[in-house]
C-alpha cells in the first residue's frame, strides 16, 4: 500500500465564519426570522424586515465575528460558558 493513497484536504482558513450564500449565520438567523414574520403578518412588516436587516448587516460589518452573540450576551438572553456574569462589576481568577 502506498502512503500516498490516503489524502485529507485541509481547510484553507481555520477560522473562516459559516456562510450561506452571501449571509454570514448570525445575518442568516435574522433574515429567516424576520422573513417569516413578514409572511405571517404582511403588510407594513415587509418595511420593517427590510430595515431590521439593512440595520442588523451594516452594523455586523462594523464589528467583529459573533457581535450577535454579545448582543444577546448582554441583553442577557444568552449565556456563555466559563465567563462571568454581564452584570458582575469585580471578577477574580
Amino acid at each position: 500500500m502506498k502512503t500516498n493513497d490516503f489524502q485529507k484536504s485541509f481547510p484553507q482558513y481555520l477560522s473562516k465564519p459559516i456562510q450561506v450564500l452571501w449571509f454570514e449565520l448570525d445575518e442568516l438567523i435574522i433574515f429567516i426570522f424576520t422573513l417569516t414574520f413578514a409572511l405571517i403578518y404582511g403588510g407594513f412588516m415587509w418595511i420593517i424586515f427590510v430595515a431590521i436587516q439593512w440595520i442588523y448587516t451594516s452594523t455586523n460589518r462594523k464589528n467583529a465575528r459573533g457581535f450577535l452573540k454579545h448582543i444577546l450576551y448582554m441583553l442577557g438572553l444568552l449565556e456563555l460558558k466559563n465567563y462571568p456574569e454581564y452584570f458582575e462589576k469585580e471578577f477574580h481568577e
